[in-house]
């Protein structure tokens, strides 16, 4: 019974972390936005969890990319 214990044990840590590193793997993933923004980002999730990632997808991206600006004089 010990070994069972152990698996799930292990099966059930194994699922928590994937469930912790999701949310840092869709930021690093994303087109949203980019360099040191990117890196507040992740960071902010990995400190404060799950609330930056829904932060993110609400708020991203602070400043609008380069590609999205244009002057028209």
């Amino acid at each position: 019974m010990d070994f069972f214990e152990g698996v799930f044990g292990l099966f059930i840590m194994m699922l928590c972390f994937a469930i912790w590193i999701l949310p840092i793997l869709l930021i690093a993933v994303s087109d949203k936005t980019s360099g040191k923004e990117k890196f507040a980002w992740i960071l902010a999730t990995i400190f404060i969890t799950w609330f930056a990632w829904v932060f993110y997808l609400l708020l991203a991206p602070i400043k609008e990319p380069e590609r999205y600006r244009r002057r028209y004089y």
